[in-house]
């Protein structure tokens, strides 16, 4: 059977997601790849009379559940579909099953997925490969922000915003979550997402450092999402690195193991995969006995319309913080928070590589 990959492509109002699909059918149809695209569910039901808005709790329910309903049903019968295919697939979701749950209180959400028969971790943590969240042109872009184009859109920019941090808090956990920030040529904000779809494809892809400062915390730092991670690296072949990753957070826990693999100076392929806890506690066994396990506590946060990841490590580099920049361009300039004083620029500083940082001293 080829190799089918399920990938959701969401985000904040007026993200660019539209443009998006069309230049990732284009692009992976040209490559050869049978692509699927789902059609965004809400507004489907929207178009068709539901009101999302409606203050009657027993509508908003029920319509909330069939909007699930249907979402898993199509992606259910697209995978059949993609089975049959004889040539690679790739089913591009507008919006995933995640996506209604950041539109409604947790306690009915917990009814509904018990009612279709699944949960929350089923639904984010399986169901597909990866996550792509583009961040609303409302942070960081607004001057492109509109509702014209989908008559279903009324939110201002506050609310705007707002719905974009609630869909990144509801794919939280995703062990491939990627956020695509906003960025001053849109042409670039899209290629971003056909590079993440290639990793996602085991294409190769250009070896590219994100920009990372040690800073200093000088104000409250947005908390929305933190989490507890620990990385130990395994023994593995001279060009190859492999990491086994453990992130908890709020109760939850995803183990991911990752290879990355160089095939030239400029070149790498790099595998993901979920694993079980008991799996992650088999291939513990197979710790590089050279390097310390890392322990660090991250919270990841946007910022006027950029994604930051800040790590504060507690083994073995105790109290060195990090702040890691996620998909901003070379060219762009970075939009640091108020609350953090930079200390020393270390982009390209192989001395801070988590994996040199794990050397035994």
């Amino acid at each position: 059977m080829p190799e089918i990959k399920k990938i959701v492509l969401t985000g904040g109002p007026c993200a660019g997601k539209t443009t998006a699909l069309i230049k990732v059918i284009e692009h992976f149809n040209s490559l050869g790849y049978q692509v699927f695209t789902i059609p965004e569910v809400p507004t489907m039901f929207a178009q068709a009379g539901m009101n999302y808005l409606t203050k009657n709790q027993g509508l908003f329910y029920q319509g909330e559940k069939a909007t699930l309903e249907i979402q898993l049903g199509l992606e259910d019968k697209f995978m059949r579909m993609a089975k049959e295919c004889d040539k690679p697939t790739l089913i591009v979701c507008d919006r995933g099953a995640m996506d209604i749950s950041a539109y409604m209180k947790p306690e009915m959400w917990e009814d509904i997925t018990q009612a279709v028969g699944t949960s929350t971790r089923a639904l984010r943590d399986e169901r597909y490969d990866a996550v792509l969240h583009l961040v609303s042109a409302a942070d960081g872009a607004e001057r492109f922000y509109t509702t014209s184009n989908n008559k279903e859109r009324t939110e201002g920019l506050e609310l705007a915003r707002l719905l974009d941090k609630k869909v990144i808090n509801a794919w939280t956990g995703h062990p491939r979550l990627r956020v695509i920030n906003n960025d001053v040529d849109f042409d670039r904000k899209i290629n971003r997402v056909v590079k993440e779809i290639s990793n996602v494809l085991g294409l190769p892809q250009p070896i590219a450092n994100e920009r990372k400062y040690i800073v200093e915390v000088t104000g409250d730092v947005p908390d929305d999402n933190v989490a507890d991670i620990t990385q130990t690296y395994l023994v593995s072949e001279p060009s190859s690195e492999v990491r086994l990753r453990k992130r908890e957070w709020q109760g939850n826990r995803v183990n991911v193991h990752t290879t990355t693999k160089r095939i030239s100076p400029k070149e790498e392929i790099v595998v993901e995969r979920q694993v079980s806890n008991n799996l992650y506690e088999s291939l513990l066994q197979q710790a590089d006995p050279y390097r310390q396990t890392i322990h660090k506590l991250r919270k990841s946060f946007i910022y006027k319309g950029q994604f930051f990841e800040l790590d504060t490590y507690l083994e073995p580099a105790n109290h060195l913080v990090i702040l890691e920049t996620k998909g901003i361009a070379h060219h762009e300039d970075i939009n640091f928070p108020p609350f953090l004083r930079v200390v020393k620029d270390i982009t390209g500083n192989t001395s801070y590589y988590n994996y040199n940082l794990a050397v035994k001293k």
